[in-house]
């Protein structure tokens, strides 16, 4: 697996993220009692058509151990922080950018157990204690409810692209708040998706683009076609293009637009050691 950007300081960070964790690391694999973790890159196609991604298979004894961390450790609009950054103070073992609840002032925001925005406005990504990964609908129900029925986090992105093992139908019509100017999430893009093989079985895919020669990026379709074959029963769209950022042992490991260089977000998701 090639890793980019690698410098002393993420060196620095390296070392102590591995002397945090308590399981047996490799440049491509984590082992302790309560995790293990695969990372592996793949690349299709050639020349203007290559498409380059990332993919970790995570399994984990509980959970709860599958957490989520804000900028500067703070909720709010507009905090930001290099997803690098934020992992390192998390102590994370794995980390990829969250849903960036902070360009919004709407959705349901439940993290690590605790309610931090009840504002339903999109198709939402719950995961539960019990660890099962559901899409739901925010418009249809409360964070309380939502609370008291188990969920330990929630996303409010989307959407969601693979549901009983199936790509859903109608995704390359979806957009995200388009109306705040932001970047449209149609077309080949570069994407971040979380998906649900099983209990306690997740997967963290980072798909890179916008870069010729290395990574064209994936349409919706192609991301969710990507997603049910790594076996994905649930599958949900984070915010992606130049927030793609996929973190292991402190080192960033894609290429955000073939640039190496990450670009700040509010929130990310990642593993505990």
């Amino acid at each position: 697996m090639e890793v980019t950007n690698a410098s002393t300081q993420q060196s620095t960070a390296i070392a102590a993220v591995q002397a945090a964790a308590s399981g047996t690391t490799t440049a491509t694999s984590y082992s302790s009692d309560t995790a293990t973790i695969g990372i592996s890159k793949v690349v299709t196609g050639s020349g203007t058509d290559q498409v380059t991604y990332f993919v970790a298979d995570i399994t984990v004894s509980d959970a709860t151990i599958v957490k989520s961390a804000f900028a500067n450790d703070e909720f709010g609009t507009n905090i930001i922080a290099y997803p690098s950054v934020i992992a390192e103070q998390a102590s994370a073992v794995l980390a990829i950018n969250g849903d960036y609840y902070g360009f919004r002032d709407t959705g349901i925001e439940i993290r690590n157990g605790v309610i931090y925005r009840d504002a339903g406005a999109r198709q939402g990504l719950a995961f539960y204690k019990d660890g099962s990964m559901k899409l739901y609908d925010e418009t249809a129900t409360n964070a309380k409810t939502l609370l008291a029925q188990g969920v330990w986090q929630t996303l409010s992105f989307g959407p969601g692209i693979v549901d009983g093992g199936k790509v859903v139908s109608g995704i390359e019509d979806v957009e995200v708040d388009t109306n705040f100017g932001n970047h449209s999430i149609q077309g080949q893009q570069p994407r971040t998706g979380i998906g649900w093989i099983g209990e306690n079985h997740l997967l963290f895919v980072a798909v890179d683009g916008r870069s010729a020669g290395y990574s064209r990026g994936v349409t919706m379709t192609e991301f969710a076609e990507i997603l049910v074959g790594l076996g994905a029963q649930v599958a949900y769209n984070l915010d992606g293009g130049g927030s793609t950022a996929m973190i292991f042992n402190g080192r960033l490991v894609n290429n955000p637009l073939g640039k190496g260089q990450e670009r700040g977000t509010s929130d990310i998701l990642y593993v505990a050691g």
